[in-house]
This record gives structure tokens, C-alpha cells and sequence, in this order.
């Protein structure tokens, strides 16, 4: 199917298909290289390639056999100097939602670092409450806390909850592999099944069960007990080994 025809160029769907498959390329790669020194070598390149052009256009022919000859080599020069741009790419794209889901790849890493750190917080009789965003997403409750943006360490999650530390009173929400925000505002159930329950932490991980498909992890400061939320429901004091079996299977599915 042809969207226009000027004279001899023709363009298709498949054309417009693979011009913003290109562009996309190059919009990802350029993020990739932003604020590196990939960016200074990209911006050489570029004058280089105008080097180049102009050497054609006027028919240099030393210049022109000079880069002639550097072209044969120059594919392996720019693997060599980009390779870690490139290795940062390609771990992007294996571990990107699609390709997890579709290789039913989950990546264990993370809930190491969370059930580590779960595991410090509990042994230490440190309170604490963090979330882990789904399918429904958490932004409005995000931007009741502070940014974080970080990759999630069992020592960051311990730190945040250090009693008195400026964000240690609300609760963490993860994003993915991250840590989204922390020190966040929960809404708190209504269910009158809790209503005596003690502690504002597990009412308020109940609360965001209740409002979105989120899972929330309750560390208790009396009991030392781990508890988990989820669809509205507690369930308390869970091993640490059925809270990670539990984690798997909801974020996975």
C-alpha cells in the first residue's frame, strides 16, 4: 500500500515502518551516549563524515582513498570504542518487560536485594513498608513522596528506613528493578475487618491492595514479623522463603 508517488520515489507503509524503526534506533542509542564521552566521539564522527563527503564532492583523491581504506576497518573500530554503549543496549533489551514475559525470564536479582533487605529490616526491629508497583500504575502516589530513582540495594532499603531519617516515615515504591520514590503516602483501608488492627503501616498496605493491583511488603516494628498484602487481603508472618515463591508467581504473572 503506497501513501504517495512523486515520480520515481515511491513510499509505502512498510517505507514509514522502517523509517521510525531507524529513527528509533538512533533516538535510543543517542540516549544511551547522553552525557558520556560517547557523545564528544560521536560528535567527531560526525566531522569526519563531513570531511568525507566534502573529500567526494570535490574529488580529493587522497583524502578519498584515505577514508576508503579506513572504511574496510572502521566497522570493528566503532564495536571496539562503543562497546560498552553497546553492552548497556543490549541489556536493556533483555531486560525489557516484552522479552521477560515472552521468555518467562524473571530476573532474581531484585528480590534477592529486597528479600535481603527485608531480612536486615525485620532482624534489626526496623519498621517498614514497601510497594511493588504492577500492571496499574502508582504515579500519583509516587509524587506524594521524594524521587529516588535507583537501582534496589537490600543497604538502600535499610538506610531509607533507619528510624529518624527524613524518609524513613512513609512508604518505597518499586518500579520494575528500581526504586521509584520513597517516604510515599498510602490511602488506608476502609474494610472494617481491620479496623483494630494495630499499626498504620499494614492498614496502609492493605489500602493500596484495595486500589490497584500492587503488592505491598509489611515489616512489622513490635513483632519483627513480615507481612504481605495483597488484593485487599494481609497475610502475616511469611517465611521469608514463601515470601519470595509468593513475589515470583504475582510478578510474573
Amino acid at each position: 500500500m503506497e501513501l504517495f508517488h512523486i515520480g520515481f520515489i515511491k513510499f509505502g507503509i512498510v517505507d514509514l515502518i522502517d523509517v521510525f524503526l531507524v529513527s528509533y534506533i538512533f533516538y535510543r542509542l543517542l540516549l544511551l551516549m547522553k552525557g558520556t564521552r560517547s557523545a564528544q566521539i560521536v560528535a567527531g564522527l560526525m566531522l569526519v563524515g563531513v570531511v568525507a563527503f566534502v573529500s567526494l564532492w570535490f574529488q580529493l583523491q587522497g583524502v578519498s582513498w584515505l577514508f576508503t581504506n579506513l572504511a574496510t576497518v572502521g566497522f570493528i573500530v566503532l564495536v571496539v570504542v562503543f562497546q560498552p554503549e553497546l553492552r548497556g543496549a543490549l541489556a536493556q533489551i533483555g531486560h525489557s518487560r516484552f522479552f521477560r514475559s515472552v521468555l518467562h525470564i524473571q530476573d532474581s536479582s531484585m528480590l534477592d536485594e529486597l528479600l535481603r533487605g527485608t531480612e536486615r529490616l525485620s532482624g534489626l526491629g526496623w519498621g517498614g513498608l514497601i510497594v511493588l508497583e504492577r500492571d496499574v500504575g502508582l504515579r500519583n502516589i509516587a509524587e506524594t513522596g521524594k524521587v529516588i530513582d535507583s537501582k534496589v540495594t537490600a543497604e538502600l532499603l535499610v538506610t531509607i528506613f533507619t528510624p529518624h531519617s527524613p524518609l524513613h516515615d512513609g512508604a518505597v515504591i518499586i518500579r520494575g528493578e528500581s526504586i521509584n520514590a520513597a517516604a510515599c503516602t498510602l490511602p488506608l483501608t476502609i474494610d472494617t475487618e481491620y479496623a483494630d488492627l494495630f499499626g498504620m503501616r499494614h492498614k496502609a498496605a492493605i489500602g493500596i491492595t484495595e486500589d490497584s493491583d500492587a503488592v505491598a511488603i509489611v515489616i512489622s516494628e513490635e513483632t519483627r514479623q513480615v507481612s504481605l498484602a495483597r488484593g485487599g487481603r494481609l497475610y502475616r508472618n511469611i517465611p521469608l522463603d514463601k515470601l519470595k515463591e509468593n513475589l515470583t508467581a504475582l510478578l510474573e504473572s
